[in-house]
């Protein structure tokens, strides 16, 4: 069903704005208002876990233990993990959503309003207690965010209840909005809009909910099994109790795998619409990129062993996880060709957002391809628990999620502000944040092949060097990421005007309302062609 009920009229639709103060926030059921809160609040988790990143950086900047000690570091490093996972990156892809998919699918608002309101102002409250922790009796939590048993049970600070709560309160936000994305989606479509025209931002996103919806609960079951094990003398995990810590490590990384591409889907979705826009060209490949995000997803549900080759897994089971994750490269390598076939031949230019988006496809390759490694069993052994590991994700998940956050910012601000962006300082913050990522990622790979362990405060002085390359490319990162804090302020109290559609080549329902996008939109449903 795609129609639409127009049951306003223009007349009333024009006394019909937003209310005033903070009433208008704390009450407000338009997806625009929500969209917002979401990615400020996205933006505050990821400066407060970047703020994290920079204690981290700067104790490992030269061997020894010199700025803090041991037990803070674990608590940093634990924090730092959740908080970029559930805080920044989750709610910006939900805010982008709030935003954009009932403007491009011709939507006046979510589908359901009222519980869009509910799953947003849960996620304030549950970071609240989660950073609250780090006042409480004993710290915060410390055992890494994979929160492996027993260590987060056994051995967990007392904290770890208040953790477990918060995660749940995070699941539950998590299922409304992809709930609702998806009640959006199937039942609000502009009339003419058929799945096969839809955006591949919105393909994307569907996608996503679908995951979010199948992983949560397995999440919500293993922190529950946590806290039965803390609280209620049973042994799911405890191995003195007839337990068995890898039942652990199974449960999590059936939600961890899927979890990783919940975080990147939306992003291919994004630099999908944003490549041909800068190229001048429609997407090559339309079709095959929808088949590939699904075979990325279903994918995702049989690799989560391979997060686990070291625990003694028999040679078959290393065999299917091994196979499996490396099929999840065709899929993705059709998405790479795809995006590259879009430039071949475009009529190209580079604004900040298609810079963010090239440098996306570059480097989320280079993660790839260091994930490919990671794949191969006898290698893994080499590598498991080592700098590698974290090279490889922060290539995933700085240039795939945040880049990608980065360049659907840049793309809509004017649709969002009303107003262009500074495109000196965009690309300034671009090149910055490029060079800073790069030099604070890539020498990680050279530590984790030379052996530094990972989670450690202290290491041999042999790692020093690039240790030092690292923490300085970190610093730089996460500088810069002020001046974007500069930018979208300056964007949103004024400078040149935006155009309906400031793009030359961007394409879609949402470009054919004014900037900046009025307060309610489509309350008459625009007919797809």
């Amino acid at each position: 069903m795609s129609a639409v009920i127009d049951t306003h009229d223009h007349e009333h639709d024009h006394h019909h704005g937003p209310a005033k103060g903070f009433s208008r926030w704390l009450f407000t059921t338009n997806h625009k208002d929500i969209g917002t809160m979401y990615l400020i609040f996205s933006f505050t988790m990821f400066l407060l876990g970047g703020a994290m990143a920079m204690v981290i950086r700067s104790e490992l900047f030269q061997p020894g233990l010199q700025i803090v000690e041991p037990e803070f570091f674990n608590q940093m490093t634990t924090m730092h993990g959740l908080i970029m996972v559930f805080g920044a990156v989750m709610p910006a892809f939900v805010g982008l959503a709030n935003w954009m998919i009932p403007l491009m699918i011709g939507a006046p608002d979510m589908a359901l309003p009222r519980m869009n309101n509910w799953s947003f102002w849960i996620l304030p409250a549950a970071f609240a207690m989660l950073v609250s922790t780090l006042f409480m009796s004993g710290g915060a939590p410390n055992f890494g965010w994979t929160f492996y048993a027993p260590l987060s049970t056994t051995y967990g600070p007392p904290s770890t209840t208040f953790f477990i709560f918060a995660v749940h309160m995070m699941g539950i936000s998590s299922i409304m909005g992809a709930i609702n994305v998806i009640a959006t989606i199937l039942n609000l479509r502009a009339p003419g809009m058929t799945f096969m025209k839809m955006p591949l931002f919105v393909w994307t996103w569907l996608i996503t909910a679908f995951l979010l919806i199948a992983v949560m609960p397995v999440l919500a079951g293993v922190v529950t099994m946590m806290l039965m094990d803390i609280h209620f003398g049973t042994s799911f995990f405890n191995a003195g109790g007839g337990g068995d810590p890898v039942l652990f490590q199974h449960v999590f990384w059936f939600f961890g795998h899927p979890e990783v591409y919940i975080m990147i889907l939306p992003a291919f979705g994004a630099v999908s619409e944003i490549i041909p826009a800068f190229s001048r060209k429609r997407l090559f490949g339309y079709a095959s990129m929808v088949y590939a995000v699904g075979a990325i997803a279903l994918l995702s549900f049989v690799v989560w062993a391979h997060h686990m080759f070291t625990v003694g897994m028999p040679v078959a089971g290393q065999l299917f996880f091994m196979y499996c994750t490396m099929l999840i490269a065709v899929p993705t390598g059709v998405k790479v060709f795809n995006w590259v076939a879009t430039m071949f031949r475009g009529a190209l230019s580079f604004e900040a957002p298609m810079l963010f988006a090239v440098a996306f496809v570059i480097l989320f390759t280079i993660g790839g391809f260091s994930g490919l490694m990671l794949a191969i069993a006898p290698a893994d052994f080499q590598y498991h628990d080592t700098y590698f590991v974290v090279a490889h994700f922060h290539y995933v998940l700085v240039p795939g999620a945040i880049f990608g956050i980065f360049a659907s910012a840049y793309y809509w601000l004017p649709k969002w502000t009303g107003h262009m962006y500074d495109e000196t300082l965009g690309k300034t913050h671009f090149w910055m944040s490029f060079i800073g990522m790069n030099l604070a990622f890539f020498p990680m790979h050279f530590l984790g092949l030379a052996g530094m362990p990972r989670r450690i405060p202290d290491y041999a002085l042999q790692f020093a060097d690039f240790n030092m390359i690292s923490s300085i490319g970190a610093f730089m990162f996460g500088a810069t990421q002020l001046l974007f804090v500069y930018i979208v302020i300056k964007c949103v109290r004024g400078g040149e005007k935006a155009a309906a559609k400031p793009w030359d080549g961007a394409e879609g329902l949402e470009w054919t309302i004014p900037s900046p996008a009025p307060y309610h939109t489509f309350a008459t449903p625009p007919e797809v062609k």
